[in-house]
């Protein structure tokens, strides 16, 4: 009796549908026309400004995030997606872009002795608490500057998104926070003092904080916890730790921003959440998504193509976040309205000898009228039935044509939306007329 009951489970369990992983979510077609619309809105911003696309794979041997990203991060820590390989070797999903780009980049030459814009795109991975506008399977966009160490192109990084969030309306509800980091030499100084403090006061930490102190005490300056950040009012300042080069490139891109308008805050505890950053650090945030209030960071990190093997070369970038801009711009009902359409013409057809002409008509649409969005009927059905489907697919206008307009070299034109009548036009003038109506 119990084998038959354990078949019955297996079956069942064999029979049961198949859902998407955890925090690893389908983008439905009702969804996709904002992803293509905020997507060619980035890749505009990318054309004007003479950056050119690179394209990394998502799986990349352990080692690349482990040397670059920092074994004591987060990211590293708890966050990856590990695998061995087939070969025994270790293999990531990548959890980030950057350290991808610089390895590409390395790789095939792109950094000797010549400077490159690079950006890229594409889905992200990492093992989190799946909540609103974090996702273990998320999307970014990112741009990455090779052989440029002035503030000039930092500045033109921040400008750049500067002028996407004017495009996409949102200039509003984001504000820039801007800090330094100088120097490693600086840093390590700093983070001997941080750390005699912080031992100072363990009891008052929160965990995190506590943990990190002995692996990453730079990053307990961005706790969130309220009462480790009314402790660090009594840290040592930074900025008194700061080498002169680090002040003159600060300075420079300060006034840069204010010579380009670009409105920020000083936020002297931003170090971002990755071991490579230095010099310029930088954050978009916004109020209007609850706790998750990062859209897009970076900054400068000088020393990684080193780290990783190649020559001494400078780099700076930033990741956006897709996920969270959605969210902002349906967050503030800035969603283009004519996204919802997907249709401008449906074909309407009875008998078959006028669906074959239809079929041929709907065509040259296509190639008269390229920008134009067609759909053929299929799957036959009653004259009001087709009709019915035609309003439901949101279309401007349904294009009628039965055996008698076949007969008569003839089409009908009946708009859907408004008061405009329906009209009976040559078919050598279709073309004409829904040109004027669409």
């Amino acid at each position: 009796m119990a084998s038959v009951v354990q078949k019955e489970n297996l079956r069942s369990q064999q029979l049961a549908k198949i859902k998407a992983i955890r925090g690893m979510y389908d983008i439905l077609p009702e969804q996709t026309p904002l992803w293509q619309y905020f997507e060619a809105q980035v890749k505009s911003i990318f054309d004007q400004y003479g950056y050119a696309e690179i394209r990394m794979p998502m799986v990349e041997r352990t080692e690349l995030f482990c040397r670059s990203i920092g074994e004591a991060t987060d990211v590293v820590e708890k966050e990856m997606y590990t695998f061995a390989d087939r070969n025994d070797e270790s293999m990531t999903l990548r959890p980030e872009g950057t350290a991808s780009c610089v390895r590409a980049a390395e790789e095939h030459g792109l950094t000797y002795n010549q400077v490159q814009r690079l950006w890229y795109h594409g889905p992200m991975f990492r093992y989190e608490r799946p909540q609103k506008g974090r996702q273990r399977q998320f999307h970014q966009f990112g741009a990455e500057v090779y052989g440029l160490d002035g503030p000039d192109v930092d500045a033109e990084l921040i400008i750049m998104t500067a002028r996407l969030w004017q495009k996409l309306g949102i200039a509003d509800a984001v504000t820039l926070q801007l800090n330094t980091l100088g120097s490693s030499a600086a840093r390590a100084a700093y983070r001997q003092d941080l750390v005699a403090f912080l031992e100072q006061h363990m009891d008052a930490l929160d965990a995190d904080s506590q943990r990190r102190v002995a692996t990453n005490p730079l990053r307990v300056l961005d706790s969130k916890d309220p009462n480790t950040q009314a402790l660090l009012d009594g840290a040592p300042d930074f900025y008194s730790y700061l080498d002169d080069d680090s002040r003159q490139h600060f300075a420079r891109l300060r006034s840069l921003l204010d010579g380009a308008g670009i409105a920020y805050e000083i936020n002297p505890r931003l170090v971002r959440g990755l071991d490579y950053y230095c010099k310029t650090v930088f954050e978009w945030v916004t109020d209007k998504l609850g706790a998750q209030g990062t859209v897009c960071g970076g900054g400068r990190y000088d020393g990684m193509i080193e780290q990783l093997g190649g020559k001494p070369t400078p780099g700076v970038g930033w990741a956006m976040g897709v996920e969270r801009l959605i969210l902002l711009l349906q967050e503030l009902d800035l969603v283009p309205a004519e996204l919802s359409q997907r249709v401008d013409v449906y074909m309407v057809h009875m008998g078959d000898a006028a669906a074959a002409a239809s079929m041929m008509l709907a065509e040259q649409l296509r190639d008269r009228l390229p920008g134009i969005r067609v759909l053929w009927h299929c799957g036959g059905g009653s004259f009001k039935n087709q009709m019915k489907k035609a309003d439901k697919s949101g279309a401007s206008v349904a294009l009628i044509i039965g055996d008698d307009e076949l007969q008569q070299g003839r089409a009908q034109i009946k708009p859907l939306r408004g008061q405009t009548e329906a009209m009976t036009v040559d078919a050598a003038a279709v073309v004409e007329q829904l040109s004027k109506l669409i």
